[in-house]
Formats: C-alpha cells, structure tokens, sequence
C-alpha cells in the first residue's frame, strides 16, 4: 500500500483478490474548481460493502478534523482508490470543465481493480471513460462512494495547498487553499501572481503583464 498521506505525488491502492462477478462501482467526485491557485483534485473510490465506513458525507459538510480522520479509514478499506491533481498549467490549457472531466477520466482509469459502472458528481459525464457511468447530481449527499471520493479529494487538495504555502508563505494558501477571500486578493495585488496562480482565471489575468501586439 502507498503510505504518506499527504505527499504531493498521485497516488493510488487497491485491495485483493475480489470476486469478478461483484458489481464494483466507483465514486467520483473532485475539489477545487473554484480557487484562483493550486490544482482541481480529483478522487474516485470503489467501496467495500464488507467493510463499512461509518460517517462518510459530503465533504462540505464535514469538519477538517473529521475528513482527516476519515481519510485513512477509506485509503485502508476500500477496494480502489485514487487521487488525480490537474494542475494549473493544464487547467489554463484545458479550462476548469475540461480539467476537471480530465482528472475524473484519468481516476477512474488507474483504478485496480477496474471499476465496472462509476457514479460521477454533477451533470456532465467525461469522454472517452473506462466503464459505464452516469452523472448524478447531489451524488455527494447521496452516494458512498461519491461521498468517499469527495473526502480524499478535498484532504489531499488541501495538504497540497499548504505544502504550497511553505514556498509561497505571503498568499496565506494555508488559510484560504487559493480561493478568491480578501485576504487571497489583497495578496495577489501586493505580490503578483506566482506560478501557482490559473493565470484564466479574471483576477489572476487582470495582473498579468500586458502582452504586446
């Protein structure tokens, strides 16, 4: 098994000798689409159904606290799991939407086992996937595995972004994770942007330096 919660690397496991006649579903679900910094994150999880995990939820409505307890406790029981960062270079390239059905794409194809149906957040379903899928709106509150998949991307992204903080201390990433606060656009306004920033993203542009024709 990967250990190191909280490397920077992707990352992925999968248990052992499973019956090929299981259904095995994958959740899929990602974080970060909105901050001005830092990757999209995005995890796709196949549940245990013999070992249960009490307590999963929407990510959202879940303390820090818990969705770090939570964390290990899915790594260690799922069958499969794995974690895509998109970075901000390739959000730039792709755009946010893109980006993010990438990474949902990319997750659900490192899987081993392979899933066989995936059940993805939202309402648009990625191109070209490994297996059946269906989009399913709320699927975080409604659905296991979506919801396990929304807690290991949410704690990944945000160890991401504090270890960007400890190269990048003056944005205050380890307060915000690179979403648009106050403090996050005072930052920016003082500083510039790093190479960190989605340089497609309108306050991040905004102070980019003016290309000549």
């Amino acid at each position: 098994m990967k250990a190191g919660a909280g490397e920077s690397d992707l990352f992925s496991d999968s248990r052992f000798p499973i019956l090929h006649s299981r259904p095995l579903v994958a959740g899929v679900d990602e974080a970060g689409r909105g901050p001005l910094a830092g990757p999209v994150t995005v995890a796709a999880v196949i549940l245990d159904t013999e070992r249960p995990i009490e307590g999963l939820n929407d990510s959202k409505k879940l303390s820090e606290a818990r969705r770090e307890a939570l964390y290990p406790l899915i790594v260690e029981r799922a069958l499969a799991w794995r974690i895509e960062f998109v970075e901000p270079a390739e959000i730039d390239h792709l755009n946010i939407l893109q980006a993010t059905l990438t990474g949902m794409r990319r997750a659900l194809e490192a899987l081993s086992p392979a899933a066989t149906f995936a059940r993805i957040d939202g309402n648009r379903l990625p191109k070209a996937l490994p297996c059946a899928a269906e989009a399913l709106v709320g699927g975080d509150a409604i659905e296991p595995a979506i919801m396990a998949a929304s807690i290991l991307a949410k704690v990944a992204r945000d160890r991401r972004m504090r270890e960007l903080h400890a190269r990048w201390p003056h944005y205050g990433f380890d307060r915000h994770k690179g979403y648009p606060s106050p403090l996050h656009l005072d930052a920016l306004k003082a500083h510039g942007p790093c190479p960190e920033h989605r340089r497609s993203y309108a306050p991040v542009r905004a102070l980019l330096p003016v290309e000549a024709d």
